[in-house]
């Protein structure tokens, strides 16, 4: 008790606050903290005379501040919250270090329980992606750009997306518009147009240049020919897209956004749709389905509930450019029936008439509202012999309108597109029937199909 009754100066010494410096007073303010800390190994007596000292340098403390407070400075106003902290560390300290040391490690981690068995359909989904995912490649545009001051050429990457292994002897299809950068550099055949990722058993990917075979922008497909093992060649399975329903479950393998063999799905949401690829042309028939499909899917494939292929995606429909839950795929019906040609020829073998028809925005212009007009026929092709007739111009400047084809055996014909639609049926050597009206009479041409270029 003597050391405590030596210290009331420290409550009622104080003179004037306005005389103090700022110095003076935080100098003042930590020497009676240390003095207030000495006294923790005192009785309990001694503890609550030192706490009571405590509270009553912190109240004078806090009236010497407010006297002074018109002189404080940035610096002074900063270091007041030091002040209040060092006072009461224990209430703060005590906050940051939370925990219950009465407790272990062990106590407080729950159980673990075991996840079991798959359902079936989930073990179904991941059996068909494991089945499939090595029949899916990545495939990167390349585009071949002159480099100054040295001979030759460099590659470029342009862009990605995905592809199918369509046989063992290294031919891959996708989409026209993914190697659409390097294509409208008219390559020569055979010449690399692209980089092909295969994934390998080990989760390795292995890199192989992909050769341009052939491609069709009408229907927005693409061959590429890669010099790869047949160890590494895993085929992907066509199904029958003509079967499908609307409701069916259906998987989509992709590389969306650069992240390779990502896998999604959803069911068949509509049949027959009229695809508006980005190659700039409309596909017919296409597959409509909710299973999400982002850029970099675009050439991978559709696969049904047995792991089929039923497709090749090609398109979504959104405004942000992302996954809507509207995603388009060519048939497997269209694929089939142009992709083996592109192997034969390099080109697809398209049966037509050989005839220039109008775009439905001059056909409205010319007042044809249904139907295919005739703009140009190509001189001794199969329909100038049977007698088809192109639009033409008069004497006087004034223009005299074509044959307007309305129907291909009984198929009726409203637009350009329904007409190559429809003649998408038919081979190079069909005989058809065209109805057709010239001026006022509406008449009927028989004619064969050939071979042509549109």
């Amino acid at each position: 008790m003597h050391v405590l009754a030596s210290n009331p100066p420290l409550r009622y010494g104080f003179r004037d606050p306005r005389r103090y410096g700022r110095r003076e007073v935080l100098e003042g303010a930590f020497s009676g903290c240390s003095r207030i800390k000495t006294t923790s190994n005192l009785t309990a007596d001694e503890a609550s005379l030192s706490s009571s000292l405590q509270k009553s340098i912190t109240i004078h403390l806090g009236e010497v501040l407010r006297n002074i407070i018109p002189s404080i400075t940035r610096r002074m106003l900063f270091s007041s919250p030091a002040i209040c902290l060092y006072l009461n560390s224990s209430r703060y300290f005590s906050v940051i270090a939370l925990g219950d040391t009465t407790v272990t490690i062990e106590e407080v981690t729950p159980p673990v329980f075991s996840s079991g068995p798959l359902f079936p359909s989930e073990g179904r989904t991941v059996e068909l992606f494991e089945k499939n995912t090595y029949s899916v490649v990545n495939i990167f545009d390349v585009t071949l750009r002159p480099q100054l001051n040295v001979t030759g050429v460099v590659e470029v990457p342009e862009g990605n997306g995905s592809g199918v292994v369509w046989d063992d002897t290294g031919h891959v299809v996708t989409n026209y518009h993914v190697v659409g950068n390097a294509l409208s550099r008219n390559p020569v055949p055979y010449q690399v147009v692209a980089r092909v990722n295969i994934l390998t058993s080990e989760g390795i990917q292995k890199n192989f240049e992909g050769k341009l075979v052939g491609a069709d922008r009408a229907k927005d497909l693409a061959v590429l020919k890669i010099e790869a093992p047949k160890d590494l060649l895993k085929p992907i399975k066509l199904g029958q897209s003509s079967v499908l329903k609307v409701g069916q479950q259906c998987l989509a393998i992709g590389n969306p956004f650069g992240f390779d063999h990502t896998l999604t799905v959803g069911v068949i949401s509509g049949l027959n749709r009229d695809i508006f690829s980005q190659a700039g042309v409309t596909i017919g028939g296409g597959i409509q389905t909710d299973a999400a499909i982002n850029p970099g899917n675009s050439g991978g494939p559709l696969l049904d509930s047995r792991g089929n292929m039923i497709g090749i995606n090609t398109a979504i429909f959104t405004q942000t450019g992302t996954s809507a839950g509207v995603g388009f795929a060519i048939p497997s019906s269209t694929v089939l029936k142009i992709v083996p040609q592109l192997i034969k020829f390099g080109k697809a073998v398209r049966a037509g008439l050989n005839v220039e028809v109008a775009p439905d925005l001059v056909a409205n212009q010319l007042n044809v509202r249904k139907g295919a007009l005739v703009l140009q026929v190509t001189a001794n092709s199969l329909a100038a012999k049977a007698g088809l007739l192109p639009t033409t111009r008069g004497f006087t400047g004034s223009i005299l309108l074509g044959d307007i084809i309305l129907a291909v055996d009984e198929k009726p014909v409203r637009s350009k597109a329904e007409l190559f639609k429809v003649l998408d049926d038919y081979e190079v050597g069909d005989k058809v029937l065209l109805k057709i009206q010239r001026g006022d009479q509406s008449l009927e041409l028989p004619l064969v199909l050939e071979e042509t270029s549109a």
